[in-house]
């Protein structure tokens, strides 16, 4: 029979090093795109309720029906 070559998949530590920078930077990449669709959001959010104030502001009374026909 022929031997069986086990294979051994040991890591250096400089290709340690680099694997765990690589995973750090992923993260860092996917908490500020987190961060960004946050922040799309929340501005959004500001701008109908900004819409909606200004048009109370106006004396209008039918502003919902206004502000939901602009966005």
């Amino acid at each position: 029979m022929a031997p069986l070559y086990r294979l051994s998949f040991r890591r250096s530590d400089a290709e340690r090093d680099d694997a765990d920078r690589q995973t750090s930077g992923l993260l860092a990449l996917v908490l500020i795109l987190a961060i960004v669709v946050a922040s799309l959001f929340l501005v959004k959010r500001l701008h109908a309720a900004s819409a909606i104030e200004d048009c109370l502001m106006m004396g209008r009374s039918n502003c919902d029906v206004m502000v939901s026909l602009q966005h």
